[in-house]
């Protein structure tokens, strides 16, 4: 039986060029190479998203520092509006998919207009309303994260985002943790499962842990999607260069969730190609425990199971016990009826 599934992989670039084009380029390349589906950047006018007097994050203050606002990082790790048609462009020459997450109803605007498989909606966006709105009025098929929400405020999402032209079949919902980097005990990646079943949409996984084994246990629940943080060089200065994969570990888990659509396979428990040739190694069959003579009744003292599986089934032992052996047995030697 072929397995078709596959789990889109979205390399996550986000702001992690630290607003150089040409880093940005270069990170489109180095995850081509990976084998991932998208790469994703995200894009912005900060002083739209941010007042001046938004505080930083406590992961922001631990890998930017305090000195400057959270108003003024964005700013200067963000590239400018017309880079991300070049960006698009550079990722059609790769071959991987290009993907945005704007941040405010410009940026909507303009990926709408630019052409994504998917828009994507950030975690910190699923309570405004009017960004949701302008979301489902560009009618493209939604990726929605959800870190720091309640299922009541995804559904509530989802509502507003199924309002036009998408339904719940647009919409692919990630399950997330928005702290930079998610201690394991937070990830709670069984959430992934009550979002599937309770508000009925295809599930997929945003992660923000240190390592692959999260993202790859996600794959095993199910996940439909994984996004992951990379960069490439995690010393840069920047707040998400610490919980991102180097181009190595990105590439390792690639490899591991392609292994582990494979080993998913179906619901159909059978005989496979790879492993009928050793039935006959390791089954058993019914032998002579002794030799046994032309005539000679069958007996538990003088048959017994062992390899190799070609002969009788032992699960026919009742039916052969009190038969007549039709000739002489070696000892060893596969009885017959």
């Amino acid at each position: 039986m072929e397995n078709k599934r596959h789990t889109i992989i979205i390399a996550e670039a986000g702001v992690n060029h630290n607003g150089s084009m040409e880093r940005a380029l270069e990170m489109v390349r180095v995850a081509a190479r990976c084998g991932v589906d998208y790469v994703k950047f995200q894009t912005a006018v900060p002083e739209l998203v941010i007042s001046a007097f938004a505080p930083k994050a406590e992961y922001q203050k631990d890998t930017d520092g305090a000195a400057r606002s959270q108003l003024e990082m964005c700013k200067a790790i963000h590239l400018p509006l017309e880079a991300y048609a070049d960006l698009k462009e550079e990722c059609r020459r790769e071959g991987v998919g290009f993907m945005s997450t704007p941040f405010d109803l410009v940026s909507v605007d303009l990926l709408a207009r630019l052409g994504q498989d998917y828009m994507k909606v950030p975690s910190g966006e699923i309570t405004n309303l009017p960004y949701l709105r302008a979301v489902a009025r560009a009618g493209q098929p939604v990726i929605l994260s959800t870190g720091m929400s309640t299922i009541q405020e995804i559904a509530d999402a989802i509502e507003i985002l199924t309002s036009g032209p998408l339904t719940r079949d647009d919409i692919t919902v990630l399950h997330c943790n928005t702290e930079y980097p998610t201690p394991m005990q937070d990830v709670n990646l069984l959430a992934m499962s009550r979002i599937a079943s309770e508000l009925n949409v295809r599930t997929g996984y945003s992660d923000h842990t240190c390592g692959i084994e999260v993202p790859i246990a996600a794959t095993a629940l199910g996940a439909a999607v994984i996004e992951k943080h990379f960069t490439l060089d995690r010393s840069l200065p920047g707040p998400d260069h610490r919980a991102s994969l180097i181009p190595s570990e990105l590439e390792a888990m690639v490899r591991a969730i392609r292994n582990i659509d494979l080993a998913l396979g179906s619901d159909s428990k059978h005989v496979t190609e790879s492993e009928g040739k050793n039935m006959v190694v390791a089954r058993k069959s019914i032998v002579a425990l002794r030799p046994i003579k032309a005539g000679e009744i069958y007996t538990e003292s003088n048959i017994t199971v062992k390899r190799p599986g070609n002969g009788i089934s032992p699960m026919r032992w009742d039916e052969v016990l009190g038969s007549k052996a039709p000739r002489d047995f070696a000892e060893d030697e596969l009885i017959t009826l």
